[in-house]
């Protein structure tokens, strides 16, 4: 018997309409669909019109472990087996990553539906720097802990992505100006792609005053990178590790005042590192 296959398949985020033809076919066809929700897969197949053939199975965080040595040997057994989340791809913040690495350890194919995901659309629609960027998953509950978290980020130059809940927002983004002042540049997504959707851009305390009144629905923030520091020590040390990696010192110094705000002068910069270097 051939080996089956494992799918991972990205969901709307609200619009129906949104889902790629592969996912239609691959919920007609799958011989079993894990879904983190039975109900609104089932929802989902509905509003697309689409029946779904094969055995709906669940699988959330709480019952992943115990799911996968059944689906595995399915698998193996010849099965196409579509894993799906509630919305977005699976394993980004979603259950799928233990199957997918037992999948991998028993050499079993994985392959992947792409499409929607809230963390590249948000990052799309912020207008912030989206050449590099991170993604934190949710910020942690504890307020200690969140803290601890932020103040991590004080001086990460990506641009960051990552979920809360409306419960949460307010708290979380009082304490991200505690962390990393209150200029910082944000942007809140709230229910991207459904009808109340809602982007919200502005300085980390405006968008904390916004909040305080109460928020609902889906929410995604993205937060801007860190300003590079100006001090002339730090800037010594970023032109040292780019002409480690073989870029001429003159040219170095350009890129590094190039990306720095208030830095010093190019010439003041390029005496300080042969100084360094004396």
């Amino acid at each position: 018997m051939s080996e089956g296959l494992l799918l991972l398949g990205a969901t709307p985020l609200g619009q129906p309409a949104d889902a790629s033809p592969r996912l239609v076919a691959a919920l007609s066809t799958a011989d079993v669909v894990a879904a983190e929700d039975t109900r609104r897969v089932r929802t989902l197949a509905k509003a697309l019109d689409v029946p779904i053939a094969g055995r709906i199975v669940s699988l959330f965080d709480a019952n992943e472990a115990s799911r996968v040595p059944a689906l595995l040997a399915e698998i193996a057994d010849g099965a196409t087996v579509l894993a799906v989340s509630d919305a977005g791809m699976p394993l980004i913040s979603d259950p799928g990553y233990r199957l997918v690495v037992a999948c991998v350890a028993e050499g079993l194919p994985v392959s992947c539906l792409p499409g929607p995901s809230a963390v590249t659309t948000a990052l799309a629609v912020s207008g912030l720097a989206a050449e590099r960027f991170c993604f934190e998953g949710f910020a942690p509950r504890k307020q200690a802990a969140r803290r601890g978290w932020l103040a991590t980020l004080a001086d990460e130059r990506r641009t960051c992505v990552f979920f809360e809940s409306p419960r949460r927002l307010a708290d979380c983004l009082n304490d991200a100006v505690a962390e990393l002042g209150g200029q910082r540049r944000a942007v809140v997504c709230r229910e991207l792609t459904k009808t109340h959707e809602e982007v919200l851009r502005g300085t980390l305390a405006e968008l904390a005053e916004w909040a305080a009144g109460g928020v609902l629905g889906e929410i995604t923030v993205v937060l801007a990178g860190a300003t590079p520091r100006a001090d002339l020590p730090t800037l010594v040390a970023e032109v040292n590790r780019l002409s480690a990696d073989g870029m001429r010192v003159k040219d170095a110094c350009a890129q590094v005042i190039g990306e720095v705000t208030g830095a010093v002068s190019r010439r003041e910069l390029y005496d300080a590192v042969l100084r360094s270097r004396d």
